[in-house]
């Protein structure tokens, strides 16, 4: 993929998926695994990661090793094996739990735009990550980030922000990922800026 225009979608062909929507001018790198989710214009997923049961936004940068809705294990029966849930697996004459399968699905990952994602980071079920977070390398979340919140550690502690709140809440505004992707090469020496409040002066 070096020096190559991504004018269209491009998933590599070991990538395994499984009802999944994907956005405008997206990358799904090799050995990657995807299900019941769908990830907005502009994002990309690095090699060897699973995504399950997951909403990801605009501009999202997603590292290698990466798993995003893992899922839990049924904790509170008298038993947490699959054999509670997947007796097929075993025995002919039993029938898939489809009840579990079904909560599974609702407790969601929900990812913001603009959020980075770091090498073997971990995003538990049901975890919502605001717009601009970043997540280190190596994190385990369990909690809400708040956007534009820097995150790291086991489990995943706020390190700093990006931004004061109100920065934060100006960029949400302005919801530049929301913009043509004309604009935004435009506009691209105004990115390219340090100056966020500059930025934020001049597109609000």
């Amino acid at each position: 993929m070096s020096n190559v225009k991504l004018a269209e979608t491009w998933i590599d062909p070991s990538v395994r998926m499984r009802e999944c929507d994907i956005g405008r001018q997206c990358e799904v790198l090799a050995n990657s695994q995807m299900e019941y989710s769908r990830l907005g214009d502009f994002s990309y997923v690095g090699e060897y990661c699973s995504v399950a049961d997951a909403t990801i936004g605009k501009f999202v940068a997603i590292a290698n090793s990466v798993r995003i809705g893992a899922p839990n294990h049924p904790m509170d029966r008298p038993s947490q094996h699959r054999i509670t849930y997947c007796p097929e697996y075993y025995s002919a004459s039993a029938v898939r739990d489809a009840g579990f399968f079904s909560r599974r699905r609702d407790d969601k990952v929900i990812i913001g735009n603009d959020v980075w994602i770091g090498h073997a980071a971990i995003v538990l079920p049901g975890v919502t990550v605001g717009d601009g977070a970043v997540i280190a390398a190596g994190a385990v979340v369990s909690k809400n980030i708040e956007p534009y919140t820097i995150v790291g550690g086991v489990p995943a502690k706020t390190i700093r922000q990006r931004f004061s709140p109100q920065i934060g809440h100006r960029l949400q505004q302005i919801a530049w990922w929301d913009w043509p992707l004309e604009t935004i090469i435009e506009r691209l020496a105004d990115f390219q800026d340090a100056d966020v409040e500059a930025f934020c002066r001049r597109w609000e």
